[in-house]
């Protein structure tokens, strides 16, 4: 599937244009209706571009059911979606992209949000159903369609996610299945209802018919090392379990028991693999928006350890389509060590600046027109922080653009971190932009 923009207006150049973007990756679709020009236009002048209720509420349920359905097809990692109201992002498979396209265009231009609804009751899988209580055979071809392990490492996340334990076991053409629920998370949901609204405990009491099936034995330990055991006796104490790690994630386990949580901390603190197809010969590379489309994906990932650490609306990195050239010379600095890419600058070049004695509370100073180069965001890996590493990067965006580190502007707002970087390298105060 090829990469492509739809518009919405007939003036494919006015900055309020609305338009839906389709990308493709490797287990799904990511179909995006970007309003950010619109909604910037419309506030600008007073009026509100918010998104109705409705609106949400029916973006939210394709999400929903299609994150689920794209899990159940095998998909091991997570997801990175927005729902406005300057950009909303449906990650979809790849059957439904044209109802995906169509559904958001009649959503936004018509606020006829049949089709989103629709699309949600098509990817819907009857996950319910699948968890309700008993011991029972699900046949691949009658109750599910992947292979039988994938489905059930998805049942098991949906069952840990709800609090269940699935006792499950997958055979060749089936998935034997029968979701308890433990006393802990019954005792659990009882005590704050309101985290869990919605929820009926159906499994607690729940006694099996006279012709329930029977699961066959398929051998196993001759001896049973647990018998004569205590059980294990449980106490509540706080744990840190909860909250944001500080790389962006959330502490809890998801579905895939934390598997995408450690994947993405892996790569915050240590960097990005780089790719077998990329030959490296440098330190630094500097990526252009009219770089081989191999290299921006490269920044593109690396761009996303930013946002999700710092809650970034916005990827800084979004050049994915054909080779274009900016204006403002866009472009992105990546520094590479032991095999991983550890630092990364976002860039342009702009005119438009005042001087800052980077002092909090301070006015800035006169309007200066020169051309400089304009430092946008800057990450490191964690495991290098503190080690110059941020520093190297600003002195090679001088040093290729031809200027001294005190000629330099800086893109407002600046972090705590990016201020105490600001003060290292140009203690006498910096331009900003």
């Amino acid at each position: 599937m090829t990469e492509r923009t739809i518009y919405l207006d007939r003036d494919r150049h006015k900055l309020r244009t609305r338009k839906i973007h389709v990308r493709a990756y490797r287990w799904y679709a990511a179909v995006e209706l970007d309003r950010e020009g619109y909604f910037d236009d419309l506030s600008s002048r007073g009026d509100s571009a918010d998104l109705p209720t409705a609106f949400t509420e029916a973006v939210a349920r394709v999400q929903s059911t299609s994150m689920d359905r794209i899990w159940y097809d095998g998909y091991p990692g997570d997801f990175t979606w927005s729902d406005g109201p300057s950009w909303i992002s449906l990650p979809v498979p790849f059957a439904q992209v044209g109802a995906a396209v169509e559904a958001l265009s009649s959503a936004e231009l018509h606020r006829d949000y049949s089709g989103l609804h629709a699309l949600a009751d098509q990817l819907a899988l009857p996950i319910e159903d699948w968890l309700a209580p008993g011991e029972r055979e699900l046949i691949r071809g009658d109750d599910f369609s992947v292979p039988p392990g994938v489905f059930l490492n998805f049942l098991r996340g949906k069952a840990k996610k709800s609090g269940l334990r699935l006792n499950g076991r997958a055979t060749q053409g089936s998935v034997w299945v029968n979701p308890t629920l433990p006393l802990a998370e019954k005792l659990k949901r009882e005590r704050s209802p309101e985290q869990y609204p919605g929820w009926v405990d159906r499994w607690t009491g729940y006694v099996e018919p006279q012709d329930a099936p029977f699961r066959p034995w398929v051998g196993g330990r001759e001896r049973n090392l647990s018998h004569g055991a205590q059980p294990v006796q449980f106490q509540r104490v706080p744990t840190p379990s909860g909250g944001k790690c500080p790389c962006g994630m959330d502490r809890r386990a998801s579905w895939d028991d934390g598997k995408g949580h450690a994947a993405h901390h892996a790569r915050w603190a240590i960097g990005i693999p780089l790719p077998k197809d990329l030959e490296w010969p440098g330190d630094l590379a500097v990526v252009t928006t009219e770089s081989p489309i191999a290299w921006r994906k490269l920044t593109y990932q690396v761009a996303r350890m930013p946002r999700t650490e710092n809650g970034y609306d916005f990827n800084s990195w979004t050049y994915l389509g054909e080779p274009e050239q900016t204006s403002d010379n866009v472009r992105a600095y990546l520094l590479k060590a032991n095999g991983y890419v550890i630092g990364y600058l976002a860039a342009h070049d702009d005119s438009n600046h005042r001087r800052w004695d980077l002092i909090e509370e301070s006015d800035y100073g006169d309007r200066d027109d020169t051309l400089r180069p304009s430092i946008d965001l800057i990450w490191v890996a964690d495991s290098y922080r503190g080690k110059g590493v941020g520093a190297s990067l600003v002195q090679a965006v001088v040093d290729r653009f031809g200027c001294q580190v005190a000629d330099a502007s800086w893109s407002t707002p600046v972090s705590d971190a990016g201020r105490r970087l600001a003060r290292r390298v140009s203690p006498e105060g910096v331009w900003i932009n």
